[in-house]
């Protein structure tokens, strides 16, 4: 194993040059950028040999899921906030402030005011309770085969559609940065994610995420400052000068250009918010430290650092309407009249699409070596938040499907690694697969998605499971799968999917995101057949509340009812 990631390592000094000399294709591709290469390349080999270090430290089921679980609250706020602080972060909402303007805020305040759920509600019962997964949680007095069949089906569709946001900003990335085709960009951030996942596990995805969070916080303060300077640090000429800039004027700074209806700007709400409560990789994390005081000590911290860059993902959106105007290079040849960009073109003209806004920013404001060092953050920043996905996912089909339903508990915990280790590969190549389909959405609205289905299964049937004494295997198992094929159809019926990527005529929904139909249904569901509910395993499911209840106050008592 180690001679194989050394070998990978040595390797990657290799691939920036050979492939930027071999391939041609569309205006989007920049001359070679060597400054930003070397510094891109410079991190992924820091990364690898965090990986190395952590190959030697992954011997136990415990290292790779949780790190060994002892990781303290401020390093493990520091790795939320870095799993969190995602390309739909970075790029996303940056790119969707470019384009819509003050709707672009929706995104940043949706994601960020699921937090006080987690914090006042949650991370202790998660710490408490859990092992591994939140099915853990989950299933602690049901029965294991069906609570965990149906929360890691729910995870692995949250998963796909969050790396799909992921794959599709590290392929834009890099086919700016290195002048590669789109797909072939994406396949090379698969293997790399795979390297990190299959051989350092949770312990090098904790230290890339950490780093990672430092730099592109570090990265980003920097940004908005330069950008700030160029309109003498008031915010108020900067909304004035856009204003002036943006083909939509006075508009951007006034509510309807993104999100055009009350339901579906309360859907969007509703998903953004209790979504972040159900996502598998982020709920993962409280696993790694060692006590509930410390899982509260996370999302504290947690919640500052992604307050304080969202702040920044504003400025820098908002500022790059009047900065990126003022370089025609950054634009393609027909949004140019006469070597000017045109105001008509601004949003739909520049060269890699919105999601490379803040990329381009960087350039403007700090010329090539902060355009490097901001590329291999937001590099770092996709591929830990990958990283993360991948390795919930994984953790999905081993421990919950394969350790706890086939093997009914008497997996070893080699087989249990192997196992996890061939999950990775597969969902590595789904997420190439889904990043080259899905390569011309936004990815923000992409995470919008994900979301909503974690806040349509995952969500209800975590919070009801902890602070509903009368629900039941049944009503768990019918209402969180009603809730994902739910939240699941609708999106897959509605525009992002059936007309942007399928490729239909038009929608068969008008709703754009599905949670204020999907999270009802699901919480009816946990309700009405937990009440209907007469069998012995719901009088079982029902005495084991009691016993769990103990547990999640305390993190001490008596096992649950379901033998747990």
């Amino acid at each position: 194993m180690k001679k194989l990631l050394a070998s990978l390592l040595a390797s990657l000094a290799f691939v920036g040059p050979a492939f930027a000399d071999a391939v041609t294709g569309p205006v989007e591709k920049q001359a070679t950028n060597v400054t930003a290469i070397v510094m891109f390349l410079a991190f992924v080999a820091a990364t690898m040999g965090i990986t190395y270090w952590a190959a030697s430290r992954t011997k136990t089921a415990k290292d790779f899921y949780t790190g060994g679980g002892g990781i303290t609250g401020f390093q493990n706020g520091l790795a939320i906030a870095g799993d969190y602080m995602s390309a739909a972060s970075f790029l996303g909402i940056s790119g969707l402030v470019f384009s819509s303007g003050y709707d672009g805020l929706i995104y940043s305040i949706g994601f960020l005011v699921g937090w006080p759920i987690i914090m006042f509600v949650m991370a202790e019962q998660l710490r408490n309770l859990g092992k591994f997964t939140f099915a853990d949680v989950a299933s602690y007095r049901f029965g294991q085969t069906e609570i965990r069949t149906m929360a890691a089906f729910s995870s692995l569709v949250v998963v796909a559609f969050y790396l799909i946001a992921q794959m599709v900003g590290a392929g834009k990335l890099i086919q700016v940065l290195f002048g590669l085709d789109y797909w072939i960009a994406v396949v090379g951030v698969g293997i790399l994610m795979l390297i990190y996942v299959v051989f350092g596990g949770m312990t090098a995805t904790t230290w890339v995420q950490i780093i990672k969070a430092c730099l592109l916080l570090a990265g980003a303060t920097f940004m908005g400052l330069a950008a700030l300077s160029h309109f003498g640090f008031s915010p108020e000429e900067m909304f004035k000068q856009a204003t002036e800039a943006h083909p939509k004027g006075q508009a951007i700074m006034g509510p309807g250009g993104l999100v055009k209806d009350p339901i579906n700007a309360i859907s969007l709400g509703l998903a953004l918010m209790f979504g972040t409560a159900g996502l598998p990789h982020i709920l993962m994390r409280f696993f790694t430290v060692p006590n509930a005081k410390e899982a509260r000590k996370s999302v504290f911290y947690a919640t500052g650092f992604i307050g304080y860059f969202y702040i920044l993902t504003f400025i820098i959106g908002f500022s790059a309407i009047v900065l990126l105007g003022q370089h025609p290079e950054f634009f393609k040849p027909d949004a140019l009249v006469n070597g000017v960009v045109d105001k008509a073109h601004l949003v739909s003209g520049i060269n890699g699409g919105t999601n490379m806004v803040a990329i381009r920013l960087a350039e403007a404001v700090g010329g090539n070596v902060f355009l490097g060092f901001i590329s291999a953050v937001a590099f770092a920043t996709i591929l830990a938040v990958v990283s993360g996905l991948t390795l919930a996912g994984a953790s999905a089909i081993s421990h919950d499907l394969y350790a706890s339903v086939i093997a009914r508990g008497h997996s070893s915990e080699v087989m249990e690694m192997k196992v996890s280790r061939m999950a990775t590969v597969c969902l590595g190549v789904i997420a190439v697969i889904l990043g080259i389909a899905f390569e011309k959405q936004n990815v923000a609205f992409m995470v919008g998605l994900a979301f909503a289905i974690a806040a349509s299964c995952n969500f209800p049937v975590l919070i009801m499971s902890v602070f509903w004494s009368k629900m039941t295997t049944r009503g768990a198992m019918l209402g969180g799968w009603l809730g994902l094929i739910t939240a699941t159809v609708l999106t897959i019926i509605s525009k992002a999917i059936w007309v942007d990527v399928i490729g239909n005529a038009a929608p068969l929904i008008s709703l754009n995101n599905p949670a204020i139909i999907s999270i009802p249904v699901a919480f009816i569901g946990i309700w009405l057949f937990s009440i209907t509910d007469k069998s012995k395993r719901a009088e079982q499911d029902i005495l084991g509340y009691e016993a769990q209840d103990v547990r999640c106050q305390t993190g001490i008592g008596a096992e649950g009812a379901s033998g747990h």
